[in-house]
C-alpha cells in the first residue's frame, strides 16, 4: 500500500544539544534502515520549512504506524497520513 506521509517537526528550543543530536542520528540511521528495506520509497524537503514529504509503501495500515510511531523524532511532529491509488492517467499503466 502507498502512502504519502507529511511530517512537521519542531523540536523544543531549550532542548539539550546533546540529546538534539543523539535524536537526528537516530533518526537518520532509522529512515535509512527503512530506505534500503524498500518501505520508505522517496524522501523530499518541503523548502523553507523543517519538513519532509515522504512516500512508503508498506504492507498495510498496521505497518505504517508501526514505522511513525518508532521515529526518534515522533513526538515532535505533527504528521499528515494520505492513502495513495493509481491514477488512470498515469502513462506508467500503459506498460
Amino acid at each position: 500500500m502507498l502512502f504519502a506521509v507529511q511530517m512537521d517537526i519542531d523540536l523544543p528550543v531549550e532542548m539539550d544539544p546533546a540529546v538534539k543530536a543523539d535524536t537526528l542520528a537516530r533518526e537518520k540511521a532509522y529512515s535509512q534502515e527503512l530506505q534500503q528495506a524498500g518501505e520508505w520509497v522517496h524522501i523530499w524537503r518541503c523548502v523553507g520549512r523543517y519538513s519532509n514529504l515522504s512516500i512508503f509503501d508498506v504492507a498495510d495500515n498496521d505497518r505504517l504506524h508501526e514505522i511513525l510511531w518508532n521515529l526518534p523524532l515522533f513526538p515532535y511532529m505533527t504528521i499528515e497520513v494520505t492513502p495513495l491509488a493509481r491514477h488512470p492517467s498515469d502513462i506508467a499503466l500503459l506498460d
